[in-house]
């Protein structure tokens, strides 16, 4: 009786793991910005410490990502080129292309675990 027991509480608790694990593979889970009509889309974007985070150009003049605290800096991005940075602390990033500093955009980043 006391191993069905056991197994009954492993089954209960399995579906409760594999949704932590799920979460956590959320959490670092890539995010795309694009560079599209001289923007970046989207303008903001709030994700978790521990995230990659890959901005890719779609548009046909080259462009840069370059965070304003110097602490991010793509080299000159042709069409189709990409550049990728993982935020490991928790801020706020602003960046613009050096080549279009009109164009704008903002990351921010929560502490891993936090719900808003």
């Amino acid at each position: 009786m006391s191993k069905i027991l056991l197994v009954a509480a492993a089954l209960a608790a399995a579906p409760a793991i594999a949704f932590a694990g799920d979460a956590q593979t959320a959490a670092v889970a890539p995010t795309v910005v694009e560079i599209h009509n001289l923007k970046f889309n989207p303008t903001t974007l709030t994700i978790t410490s521990g995230t990659k985070v890959t901005w890719v150009n779609e548009d046909s003049a080259p462009h840069t990502v370059t965070d304003k605290g110097k602490v991010f800096r793509s080299a000159g991005l042709d069409t189709k080129d990409s550049y990728s940075y993982t935020f490991e602390s928790p801020g706020e990033f602003t960046y613009i292309c050096t080549i279009h500093p009109m164009m704008v955009g903002k990351i921010v980043v929560k502490p891993a675990g936090s719900s808003s």
